[in-house]
C-alpha cells in the first residue's frame, strides 16, 4: 500500500524501487474517487497524470537528469491557467473557457518533473472565506462534512487534507491559503508579495494576490517554494532577488524574538478557547528560551474595512474584462444592444458575492466617494506598512491566531457578509503590508476541530519564517 510522509522520503523510495510514480498517481486517483462527495476537484487529469508518471518512471530507470520535484503529485486551484485545460475561477462567466497558456508557477512545477493531477474547487474569483461561493457547489471539510473547509482555496486545502495529492497551489489575497489551512489542520503558506510570479493567476486584486502553497510539512513547502519562486519576464511585479535553497537551510535550534498584538488576543470576536490556548502557548515559548512581547496595535479594527475597500476597488477594475464578448459565458435571448449584452451577461454570469464586491468597488471609486473611502484606505495601508517596518526592526516574527474560530457550519454565515468578512481579521494584515505569513497546525479545540498559529515575518524573510515554523512544529 502506497503511503506518503514527505517529498524527500518519497523520492528516496522512487530511487530504491520500493514504489513508482505510477503507483503514487494511482493511489491519489483512488483517493479522489473515494472522497468525491467533498467536492474538492473541478477536473481530474487521470490519463495525463498516469502518462506523465510513466515518463518520469522511465527517466528514473534510465538514470536521466531529474527535476527537483520529480514524481511529486500536485493539484492546482481553479484560478491558475494550464494550457489546453479549462480554467473558470469557479464562475459561470468563464464557462467552458480553455486557457491558451500556462501560469509561470505551474510551468515551473512541470519543468521540475511534478505531475499535475487536477484542478481544485474554490470560491468564485477567489472571493470568499468558506468555499460556498462556487458555481460547482460547496466544498466540505473532510474532518466534518457539515463544516466549511475555509476559503477561498478550500478545495486545495481539502485535497491535501484528504491525501488526494502531495502538494496543492492556492492563491492568497486576504488569507485564502492560511485560513483554509487552519480549518483543515494542514500547513498553508503565503509568500512575500512579488516572491512568486502572478502570471497566469486570474486576478482578484492585483496588489494583494499571491500564489500560496498547501502541504503537510515545512520541508515540502520549502522545496516547492524554491522551485516556483523567482524572476519572470511576464510579471513586472515579481522580485529579481535570488531565490535561496530554502529546503537546505532549515535550522531547528535558534531562539527568536516574537511579538503579538495585544488587541488581537483581546478581541471580542476571538473564540475564548483559542485565546486561552494561544496565551498558554506564548508562555510555553518563553520557557523554551524565546522572547515573546505583547505590543499595541490600535489599527486592528481598521484592517478589514481597509482591505475590503481596496480589494473590491481593484476587483471592479480587473473583472470588467468579463463581458461575454471575447470568451466565456454570453447571455442569450432578446438582447437589443451591446450595453444590454454586458448587463445580462454579467448579471447571469457572476454570482451574488462577486456582484456585491464589484458594486462595492465601483462605489468606492466613484467621483463623490473616492477620497472618503479609497484615498483614506490607501492612507491606512501606508500606516500599516510603516507599523510593520517598526515591528521588524525589533522582532523576528509576529504571531497570532490564524482565524477567530474553528471551521463553522455550512450556511452559518452565508446571510451575513460582514460576519463572514470578519473571519479574515488576522490574515489580511500580511496582504495589506506585502509580508509573508504561514498557518501551522498546532492545536485542537474541544469541539474536535484543529486550529493553527499564524506566523508572519518581514518581506523577503521566507527563510526565517520557514525555519521558525519548522522548529515550532517539531519542538
Amino acid at each position: 500500500m502506497f503511503s506518503f510522509s514527505n517529498i524527500t522520503q518519497y523520492q528516496s523510495q522512487l530511487q530504491n524501487g520500493s514504489t513508482t510514480c505510477k503507483q503514487a498517481v494511482q493511489f491519489y486517483l483512488a483517493q479522489i474517487k473515494q472522497h468525491q462527495q467533498l467536492n474538492a476537484y473541478v477536473q481530474v487529469f487521470e490519463d495525463e497524470a498516469i502518462e506523465q508518471a510513466i515518463k518520469i518512471d522511465a527517466k528514473i530507470s534510465a538514470k536521466q537528469p531529474l527535476g527537483l520535484l520529480y514524481g511529486v503529485v500536485v493539484s492546482i486551484k481553479d484560478v491558475l491557467c494550464f494550457a489546453q485545460h479549462k480554467v473558470s475561477a469557479a464562475s459561470k462567466i468563464l464557462e467552458n473557457f480553455e486557457s491558451v497558456y500556462t501560469a509561470t508557477a505551474v510551468q515551473k512545477l512541470i519543468d521540475a518533473d511534478a505531475i499535475i493531477i487536477g484542478t481544485n474547487n474554490c470560491d468564485e474569483f477567489a472571493m470568499g472565506s468558506s468555499n460556498e461561493n462556487s458555481v460547482y457547489g460547496v466544498v466540505k471539510n473532510g474532518l466534518n462534512e457539515k463544516l466549511v473547509p475555509g476559503g477561498s482555496s478550500g478545495g486545495s486545502a481539502v485535497a491535501v487534507q484528504m491525501q488526494t495529492c502531495m502538494i496543492s497551489l492556492g492563491s492568497d489575497t486576504g488569507g485564502s491559503v492560511r485560513q483554509p489551512a487552519d480549518f483543515c489542520g494542514i500547513v498553508g503558506f503565503k509568500p512575500t508579495y512579488g516572491r512568486i510570479s502572478r502570471y497566469g493567476l486570474i486576478a482578484y486584486a492585483s496588489s494583494f494576490d499571491q500564489i500560496g502553497i498547501f502541504a503537510n510539512n515545512i520541508t515540502d513547502v520549502a522545496l516547492v517554494l524554491e522551485t516556483i519562486a523567482g524572476q519572470d519576464e511576464f510579471d513586472s511585479t515579481v522580485s529579481p532577488q535570488k531565490v535561496p535553497s530554502y529546503s537546505k537551510n532549515l535550522i531547528n535550534n535558534k531562539s527568536y524574538k516574537f511579538a503579538y498584538f495585544k488587541q488581537a488576543l483581546e478581541h471580542q470576536g476571538l473564540d475564548k478557547e483559542i485565546a486561552k490556548t494561544q496565551l498558554e502557548y506564548i508562555e510555553e515559548l518563553k520557557k523554551l528560551g524565546h522572547t515573546v512581547d505583547a505590543i499595541d496595535f490600535d489599527l486592528l479594527d481598521e484592517t478589514i474595512p481597509t482591505y475590503y475597500v481596496l480589494t473590491t476597488a481593484e476587483a471592479s477594475s480587473n473583472l470588467s474584462r468579463f463581458d461575454g464578448v471575447k470568451f466565456g459565458f454570453r447571455a442569450k435571448g432578446n438582447i437589443e444592444n451591446l450595453d444590454e449584452l454586458y448587463k445580462q451577461t454579467r448579471t447571469q454570469g457572476f454570482g451574488k458575492e462577486v456582484q456585491r464586491r464589484i458594486m462595492l468597488g465601483t462605489f468606492v471609486l466613484s467621483a463623490g466617494y473616492f477620497d472618503a473611502y479609497f484615498t483614506k484606505a490607501q492612507q491606512v495601508r501606508s500606516l500599516l506598512v510603516q507599523t510593520t517596518k517598526n515591528i521588524f526592526e525589533n522582532y523576528d516574527a509576529l504571531i497570532s491566531p490564524t482565524v477567530p474560530s474553528t471551521a463553522f457550519e455550512i450556511g452559518n454565515k452565508s446571510n451575513d457578509p460582514v460576519e463572514m468578512y470578519l473571519a479574515d481579521i488576522y490574515t489580511v494584515f500580511a496582504n495589506l503590508t506585502g509580508i509573508n505569513g504561514i498557518s501551522i497546525p498546532l492545536f485542537k479545540h474541544s469541539n474536535g476541530m484543529p486550529f493553527g498559529l499564524q506566523i508572519m515575518c518581514d518581506a523577503w524573510q521566507e527563510e526565517k519564517l520557514l525555519n521558525i515554523s519548522n522548529q515550532l512544529l517539531h519542538k
